[in-house]
């Protein structure tokens, strides 16, 4: 479990990223925290593996201080997904990948050999593993850097917008995959976005946050939609927009799913 314990951040130059968060996280879930720019949920993320240190309070995970371990030693143990993958140009995928196993103490052709098994987890093809990052797409630069992410086998995930640079479908398909990947290994997994249909779409529960760290709501996305707490939440959320309101008209024999604006969504199955 993580548990955020009236944490704050201040920056030096007198910026209060967090005010007095606290927050628990149980083990297996997949939370995402969702806010505009100013919120903290970066800041938030990380405090768990200390690439931030808070200025007050305590961020635990299974009831210790993570400030009473080893900074290398727990980034290590947690896997961390960023941006654009975040991977090495100068290395090749299958290295890039490896990286944390090896420095952990595992033989190097161990680790390739566990790197190329994590490939086809993430649903690339090992004929990948020896090209370099600049030699691969987008998508699935950010596979890799899931798979490298999962190298270590750490129970806790962290995702830090991962998704954001890539195209729509690709977004998808890439949200699919993180929801699979948690179905089948059951990590904990704390998800940053900026985005709150990708938080309804991956979060088990959503924390949406105000300026300074403050939680709007937390709950299941059903809960945000049907029941915000306020107009702050409801006006995030989309509660009035017309995409949000649909509805299944009858064409040529099917049925189709529609929103209030008539853009068409999808079709129902029989």
């Amino acid at each position: 479990m993580i548990e955020f314990d009236r944490v704050s951040k201040v920056y030096p130059q007198g910026t209060t990223a967090v005010r007095e968060f606290s927050l628990e996280i149980p083990s297996h879930a997949m939370i995402a925290l969702v806010g505009s720019s100013g919120s903290g949920k970066t800041t938030l993320l990380r405090m768990i593996n200390r690439m931030v240190d808070p200025t007050g309070g305590r961020v635990l995970i299974d009831g210790q201080d993570v400030r009473d371990i080893n900074a290398t030693k727990l980034r290590r143990s947690i896997g961390y997904v960023l941006q654009l993958g975040g991977l090495m140009p100068h290395r090749t995928v299958v290295d890039n990948i490896a990286t944390v196993p090896v420095l952990n103490g595992l033989s190097r052709a161990a680790a390739r050999r566990d790197a190329l098994a994590l490939l086809e987890r993430v649903g690339l093809d090992v004929s990948l593993a020896n090209r370099y990052p600049t030699q691969l797409s987008g998508g699935q630069q950010q596979r890799v850097g899931v798979a490298r992410a999962l190298a270590a086998d750490p129970n806790i995930l962290l995702m830090d917008e991962p998704f954001g640079a890539v195209d729509p479908i690709v977004r998808r398909e890439l949200q699919d995959e993180v929801r699979r990947l948690h179905k089948e290994l059951g990590k904990t997994i704390v998800f940053v976005t900026h985005d709150v249909d990708e938080a309804f779409a991956l979060g088990d529960e959503v924390v949406l946050l105000r300026a300074g760290g403050e939680i709007a709501q937390r709950g299941t996305p059903a809960e945000l939609l049907t029941r915000p707490a306020d107009d702050y939440v409801a006006d995030f959320v989309g509660v009035a927009d017309p995409s949000r309101t649909l509805e299944i008209k009858q064409v040529n024999g099917s049925r189709l799913i529609v929103d209030r604006t008539g853009r068409l969504l999808g079709a129902l199955t029989p």
